[in-house]
């Protein structure tokens, strides 16, 4: 047994999975069983093949009988896909546990929904990622690209009577192919210097600086697109809501990281010799794509659009980190390269985990009463206190908090940024701490958007009746928010075990090895040295419980003494839900502040009483906030496409002799050129 094999098993539980699906539409109880078990097996397998190529920092290559005559299809496991492995196999895992439970409500939906389909994409989808990870050619490579794209816009497209989705379900493809098209001709750049389609032939490859930097525009323009970096996230936010939400956390938390893992594996392994260029490139979309992810965020009152645009946010950390990365290693200061590298996988890491737990969260409250918008939902504490539980932990984890993951990455990323002084450039150490500073308001605005979200949804009373009659959901859902959330605290909690098992990849993709991040021992995390720095995660999370078990008994103790009524109302009466902040009221001097982010229309309409002028009837207040890139950006290239369209259009005039005469002058020019 090798790694490699465990890989081959996950492969093969995942394509099982998806050939038992084919039988869900007579008995669901394949789908909500039978299938999940198998993409739990896979999922499961896909840790153990990742942990042990991680640990022992092993590399498996294989050729498989398939692919074209002249070319095998080439597979490695290797550290860095070992990684990403574990990454997609924990949240697979976690799936499996969920989903017999959410689709409970489509077991009696056959007419509208094949839960066959539902079946066979998702496990398209699960074989389509980890066969990107194993890829050692770019035909292989490519081709589990598209896999992972056809199958996820079937799965985006899925509840299909509805138009948005079938709207953000194109979007999401074309999207998605533009993106793929990028992808390739930045292959094809590496194919014809090195000689061959294998990664072995195009990390040898002897590239320019012009080409290597056209390579990698190329390859940052098609992964970043499909990361959802800004500019090119538009279909993200469209994409991810009408996904079910179980599809929603692995398109999330795992889909875009496969984007990450292939920009470091062409960046770093196959095109190499960084340029500081590339770093300020991505340390700037990263920052903007940072701000604006959690600006855009708070603007949105649709729970699941809302964390669609968190994870805009997110991976504009992860790129942070990259872009610092490549500044320091281009500027001959490896071994500060290396920090922002450990710093981004390990944030791809922790996202991946919160994420994928506040996604299952907002499916559990959907499932249990109806509702994605927090304007209509209240007071589901009461009603759902394990679901309210884990979705705080997700909560505290994406703001960034100690002791939870989310915190740990962030602080690394401030870390690498912290040592910008040690670079020769001026312009280099003054955008740095810009882009530091940047991360820090981006922190406090998640914070503030995850109170909103956390007080909207859990506190207070509930604002519709469904939402009043909502019940906690069953166990097998509450156990994967649970495995989610207590992973987010473990890896917070004891992050310098897996920071040192990711050391392994900047040993085999630069040949540096990293300093201990437990050079004080194993309670102190030290990224650069002792002396620069550390964080304690245990005596902080000892701190928290001791702080946390001394309030409880206080509050215990003089329970008896506490009287209880109703909060002050100005003397109103009882308070009501009508009385209470919405998502949008929340959010209000925010959108003030930053108006000039968004494109807003505001209107309000008052109504006056016929007999008094004076005294309002009636007030409506209208308010929609949108995007800019979409008007700026995306509005003029559809006007432009269906413009060139209309033109191209005109040599159609339905005759038959100006087709062949077409075909013709066509056969001539090629002939021409040919020889």
């Amino acid at each position: 047994m090798s790694p490699l094999s465990l890989a081959y098993l996950a492969l093969a539980c995942a394509l099982a999975s998806g050939v038992l699906s084919l039988g869900a539409d007579r008995y669901a109880s394949l789908l909500r069983y039978g299938s999940t078990i198998l993409l739990g097996a896979a999922g499961l397998a896909a840790v153990g093949a990742g942990g042990w190529s991680l640990l022992h920092e092993s590399r498996h290559a294989d050729q498989l009988l398939l692919g074209l005559p002249w070319l095998k299809w080439h597979v490695r496991l290797d550290p860095l896909s070992g990684f990403f492995f574990v990454v997609v196999g924990l949240l697979v895992a976690a799936v499996s546990l969920y989903a017999p439970g959410y689709l409970r409500e489509f077991a009696h939906r056959q007419n509208i929904h094949s839960r066959a389909a539902l079946g066979v994409a998702t496990a398209l989808f699960v074989l389509g990622m980890l066969l990107v990870l194993l890829a050692d050619d770019a035909f292989v490579f490519m081709i589990a690209w598209e896999l992972m794209s056809v199958s996820s816009y079937f799965l985006v497209a899925y509840q299909h009577q509805h138009a948005p989705n079938r709207r953000a379900a194109f979007l999401y493809l074309l999207m998605a192919h533009v993106g793929g098209l990028a992808i390739l001709l930045g292959f094809g750049v590496l194919a014809a210097f090195g000689g061959g389609f294998t990664f072995e032939a195009m990390r040898a490859a002897n590239l320019s600086a012009a080409w290597a930097s056209i390579a990698f525009a190329l390859v940052f323009f098609g992964f970043g697109m499909k990361a959802g970096m800004v500019p090119l996230h538009a279909w993200l936010p469209e994409a991810h809501p009408a996904a079910p939400s179980h599809i929603s956390a692995l398109m999330s938390g795992v889909m875009l990281k496969v984007a990450i893992y292939g920009l470091v594996r062409l960046t770093y392994d196959l095109i190499g010799d960084i340029q500081w260029q590339w770093g300020v490139a991505v340390l700037v979309l990263g920052t903007a794509s940072t701000l604006l992810g959690v600006l855009y965020a708070l603007m949105q009152h649709d729970l699941k659009r809302l964390l669609a645009y968190h994870s805009v946010e997110n991976i504009g950390i992860i790129l942070m980190g990259l872009g610092l990365s490549m500044i320091f290693i281009s500027n001959g200061k490896p071994v500060l390269g290396v920090l922002g590298l450990v710093a981004a996988l390990y944030h791809t890491l922790n996202h991946a985990l919160f994420k994928g737990l506040l996604f299952l969260g907002a499916g559990a409250v959907a499932h249990a009463c109806g509702e994605n918008d927090l304007n209509n939902m209240g007071g589901l504490i009461r009603r759902m206190p394990q679901t309210a539980v884990f979705f705080l932990v997700g909560c505290l984890a994406i703001s960034g908090l100690p002791p939870l993951n989310g915190f740990v990455s962030e602080w690394l990323t401030f870390q690498t940024a912290l040592q910008a002084p040690a670079l020769a450039s001026g312009v280099l150490r003054a955008l740095i701490p810009i882009a530091a500073a940047v991360l820090a308001l981006s922190a406090a605005l998640a914070a503030a958007c995850f109170v909103k979200v956390y007080g909207v949804a859990f506190l207070g009373q509930p604002r519709g009746r469904r939402v009043g009659h909502a019940h906690e959901v069953d166990i097998g859902m509450r156990a994967a928010m649970g495995l989610l959330a207590l992973l987010c605290l473990v890896f917070g909690v004891l992050p310098t075990f897996f920071i040192d098992a990711i050391d392994g990849i900047p040993r085999m993709l630069l040949g540096i090895t990293p300093p201990s991040a437990t050079a004080g021992g194993w309670l102190w995390l030290t990224p650069v040295s002792p002396r620069v720095a550390s964080y304690s995660a245990p005596l902080v999370f000892a701190g928290v419980v001791l702080i946390g078990g001394l309030v409880f008994l206080l509050l215990r103790v003089r329970r008896k003494n506490i009287r209880r009524g109703y909060p002050w109302d100005c003397g109103f009466g009882a308070l009501n839900a009508r009385m209470q902040y919405t998502a949008t009221s929340f959010s209000m001097p925010i959108r003030r502040v930053f108006a000039p982010v968004w494109d807003i229309e505001e209107e309000i309409e008052e109504t006056k009483h016929a007999n008094q002028p004076f005294r309002p009837a009636a007030i409506r207040h209208q308010l929609h906030v949108q995007d800019k890139s979409w008007p700026r950006l995306y509005e003029p290239i559809g006007r432009l496409v269906l413009a060139a369209a209309r033109r191209i259009g005109l040599i159609q005039t339905g005759s038959i002799h100006t087709y062949l005469a077409y075909s013709f002058f066509t056969l001539l020019l090629l002939l021409w050129v040919v020889t």
